[in-house]
């Protein structure tokens, strides 16, 4: 990718056997199909596991907040 300002881009992923939409920028999108890789899961997985997690929180963000906040503390977490 040339530059990581892009509009999201909304693709299907099936948590807990139904089918969801989530809309994030490519770069957030790479950085949860290496995550996803790195841990040896399916993108559906951890997908599924970061909603989990968002459902859990006193006061859940959306979907495709979570990933973002996520992904941003995994990234953190490795620095």
């Amino acid at each position: 990718m040339s530059t990581p300002y892009h509009p999201p881009v909304k693709r299907s992923v099936e948590i807990a056997g139904h089918k969801t939409s989530i809309s994030l920028e490519p770069l957030f999108w790479d950085l949860l199909k290496q995550a996803a890789q790195a841990e040896g899961v399916p993108l559906n997985a951890l997908v599924a596991r970061i909603d989990v997690e968002r459902i859990a929180a006193e006061t859940p963000p959306g979907l495709a907040s979570a990933i973002r906040l996520w992904l941003a503390d995994r990234l953190a977490s490795e620095a």
